[in-house]
């Protein structure tokens, strides 16, 4: 049931702070928290810290991306959609999705796959290096050593890039949203 009229102040404020909010926090995570800590850090522990950083930063991107999907449906009826308009509401349908497989799916999966890896690494003591592309070789040797490991280094491969891929678009879905605010404003 759409909401006639203009959206109140704090309805726009609410909507401006959850997508600003959202969108720093995916720029934050996806270019420079990474790189930091992967330099920083050991590999093994590099794994653990963002494993329990990624479920709070999934449900927080799919929540946020749920809260103005909904505020800007309200407001905006899918009968009265303009293109600008259209191409928002879908931006951020698009990201509730994107984030609920990464949240529910792939996110989940990369994790486990990624801790049986570990164990794997431990027996051959690996994982212990900081820096990303330290002892490539090493890990060369062990998934063409063992069949299991470069089994789960494949399936990893696989759900890191969906991850990845899934993220990069919500990225550019509340960037796309944030741009097209921006150009309706009506004062600076």
């Amino acid at each position: 049931m759409p909401t006639e009229g203009e959206p109140t102040t704090l309805v726009k404020s609410a909507h401006l702070i959850i997508l600003s909010t959202s969108w720093g926090m995916q720029i934050w995570v996806s270019f420079i928290s990474g790189f930091v800590l992967i330099n920083s850090i050991n590999r093994h522990t590099f794994g653990l810290v963002q494993s329990s950083l990624f479920p709070y930063y999934f449900y927080s991107v799919l929540g946020g991306s749920f809260l103005n999907l909904t505020l800007y449906a309200l407001y905006h009826p899918h009968e009265l959609l303009d293109n600008n308009e259209a191409i928002q509401i879908t931006s951020f349908f698009v990201c509730v999705i994107l984030s609920a497989l990464n949240a529910q799916w792939f996110g989940e999966t990369t994790t486990e796959i990624m801790f049986q890896m570990h164990e794997i690494e431990k027996e051959h003591h690996l994982g212990e290096e900081v820096g990303f592309g330290t002892n490539q070789e090493l890990y060369k040797k062990l998934k063409k050593k063992d069949p299991k490991y470069q089994k789960l280094s494949q399936r990893f491969v696989k759900y890191h890039v969906l991850s990845m891929v899934c993220n990069l678009i919500c990225v550019i879905c509340n960037g796309l949203n944030l741009f097209y605010t921006a150009a309706n404003l009506k004062t600076f």
